[in-house]
């Protein structure tokens, strides 16, 4: 997923992008959703989260 169809996602969730990396878009988005914001912090094998839509891309 680019950066842009991120930030469309954060738009919708009344996330403020910005200029934010994409990892800390997705943990806010993580967040916000009341998930542990995990994306890319080394915990993919231990996160507990198979399904996570951003799983295919945080390893």
């Amino acid at each position: 997923m680019t950066v842009k169809e991120i930030k469309v996602i954060a738009k919708k969730m009344g996330i403020q992008a910005g200029k934010m990396k994409k990892a800390d878009l997705i943990r806010s988005i993580q967040t916000t959703e009341g998930n542990t914001p995990c994306y890319q912090t080394g915990a993919a094998d231990s996160c507990g989260q198979d399904i996570c839509c951003w799983r295919s891309d945080c390893t």
